[in-house]
């Protein structure tokens, strides 16, 4: 039986073109995190939310998923609102911010050039995403943020993407599992509308309506 992995190694070798861009910033940023992120939160959350990939000044240089760039001010302030987060957010990983009841995992745990995966290394990655689920077993719900964490997802659960289409706010039943679909809380969405904060708070209001408060 394959070991479960849940993080890479810090020099992990499997997608070449992120390790060049991962070699670059260590050269140019010998200050930054510049590995693999790790996920954020305990191992009995019952909610999941899954991103797309570390940010080049966000979590790839902070070390903690979504810290460090616009995303996560949105993110953890929605979470504080919905009981899922406490303390104060800053963007440090030594803030004392904790999750409740929830963690935070990208689909990629790499940097990549221009924010942007290549399908063979959201491909390469999903494995350490199926092991973390499958690692949570009071999973109940998870969020998906954006198409990208959506489809790599339902591909860690071993299911068919026509089955469940990718829409803001949409909630798909699979298994004992609600999964919640969001734009991604990036900026640029913010600044064109794309998201908006009532927006992003009607899907955890959702998600709190299936997970009551412990």
């Amino acid at each position: 039986m394959r070991e479960r992995l849940v993080t890479p190694s810090p020099n992990c070798p499997l997608c070449p073109r992120l390790v060049s861009f991962r070699e670059t910033q260590r050269r140019d940023h010998a200050d930054w995190f510049n590995s693999p992120v790790p996920s954020f939160g305990g191992s009995d959350a019952r909610l999941l939310i899954v991103g797309l990939a570390p940010g080049l000044r966000g979590a790839n240089r902070t070390g903690r998923p979504f810290t460090g760039d616009y995303a996560g001010d949105l993110l953890y302030a929605t979470l504080k609102r919905f009981g899922f987060a406490k303390g104060d957010y800053r963007a440090d990983p030594q803030d004392g911010l904790t999750l409740i009841d929830c963690m935070i995992v990208n689909a990629v745990r790499c940097v990549p050039p221009e924010n942007k995966p290549l399908p063979a290394e959201i491909k390469t990655c999903n494995g350490f995403l199926k092991d973390q689920i499958a690692a949570l077993p009071k999973l109940a719900a998870i969020v998906a943020l954006g198409r990208i964490a959506h489809d790599a997802t339902l591909t860690a659960l071993a299911q068919k993407k026509s089955r469940y289409p990718f829409g803001h706010a949409a909630r798909h039943e699979i298994g004992d599992i609600a999964f919640f679909d969001s734009y991604h809380c990036s900026r640029y969405n913010t600044n064109t509308g794309v998201l908006t904060t009532e927006m992003f708070e009607k899907v955890f209001a959702g998600v709190r309506a299936v997970l009551p408060s412990p």
